[in-house]
């Protein structure tokens, strides 16, 4: 999918690149990320590289990809480009690299619920044997910060009807095959949190919500990437449920800036959720904004066996952000509704 030459891409690009942030901070370092191919992945490459391109600054791209032809693809616009490099590389496997970096954004993951069903070992061992391959690199390469990228889903089944702050851990139920993801998270959570005890390598944790927005990957089987996914072929908006869940979505553009802001500003050993109210909303509200803008129709439908094993049966999932506020991070004055609108649109003319 090229978004190279989508307009509306590249002026979204334009707003997030001119947030007020010390992007001077970043400036002649070197970055290395994981799960460059994923939708945060693939965003936070192309925003660091419109600034390197249309703002002129040198920040130096370690891309981490299992594909290297995929990513030769996605990024075929920079391949020629002094400040980006490939690396091939299974972050389950030791880290095939030599140079010395600065910085390194660990999102790398198994995302898609489907995985959690049919690769569970997998899924466990890229969240934390990948995040301890990573920080054992980055020890013995200079590293200054480590930044890795965890999800609402360590905070587990909550009864709180209030909004989740970092400390706040719920139940989870480690014999049911999905919580190899929830779980996973949370130790590769606490191993940063021991390089940086032991180690001494400063480590910042951020905690996405259900991020959505023109990068995502239309293969996956993720519940609102299915939804855009219906809305873009004109096909009926399918929930598998009742589509009452209450939840927290950051679109991939504020999610991008969020772990920037992590990056040059947060604690070391504190974790920070990412969250707005402007996007606090239920699936189903979700839905019907696909389907008005795609003049279509939401239906109710019973999910799979496969697919009900892979959902999260969390009804409630909203987030305090109040610490990343205190940061300075906050999302840019637009909406839910005209962020999928947007999404819908990019994807539509890519």
């Amino acid at each position: 999918m090229n978004l190279q030459n989508n307009k509306k891409y590249q002026n979204d690009l334009k707003e997030y690149a001119n947030i007020h942030l010390e992007w001077k901070k970043l400036n002649k370092k070197t970055i290395m990320i994981s799960g460059a191919t994923g939708l945060v992945g693939r965003y936070l490459i192309d925003l660091i590289m419109y600034k390197n391109i249309i703002q002129g600054f040198k920040i130096r791209l370690i891309a981490i990809g299992r594909n290297k032809k995929k990513m030769q693809s996605l990024f075929k616009e920079y391949r020629e480009n002094e400040f980006f490099e490939i690396l091939e590389q299974d972050v389950k496997e030791k880290i095939n690299f030599t140079e010395k970096i600065d910085y390194m954004i660990h999102l790398a993951s198994n995302t898609y619920p489907n995985q959690y069903v049919t690769d569970p070992i997998g899924t466990i061992m890229t969240n934390v044997w990948g995040t301890y391959n990573l920080l054992d690199y980055g020890t013995h390469n200079g590293l200054k910060k480590f930044i890795f990228i965890s999800s609402f889903e360590v905070y587990g089944k909550l009864t709180t009807k209030k909004k989740i702050e970092e400390h706040d851990f719920g139940k989870i139920d480690t014999t049911i095959l999905r919580s190899c993801y929830p779980e996973s998270k949370r130790v590769s959570e606490s191993m940063c949190i021991a390089f940086s005890e032991q180690l001494k390598i400063p480590t910042t944790i951020i905690r996405l919500s259900r991020v959505f927005g023109p990068t995502m990957n239309m293969n996956s089987t993720l519940s609102i990437n299915e939804l855009i996914k219906n809305g873009l072929n004109n096909e009926d908006i399918i929930l598998k449920s009742k589509g009452n869940q209450l939840y927290s979505f950051n679109y991939v553009g504020d999610a991008v800036t969020a772990i920037l802001f992590g990056l040059i500003y947060g604690k070391d050993k504190e974790a920070y959720n990412v969250s707005d109210e402007k996007f606090n909303i239920q699936l189903k509200e979700f839905a019907k904004i696909i389907a008005k803008k795609t003049k279509t129709n939401v239906k109710f439908e019973l999910p799979t066996e496969i697919e009900q094993k892979g959902f999260s049966n969390s009804t409630m999932t909203i987030l305090n952000s109040e610490k990343l506020n205190n940061l300075g991070w906050k999302v840019i004055n637009k909406n839910i509704k005209y962020r999928i609108e947007e999404t819908l649109d990019i994807l539509k003319n890519k």
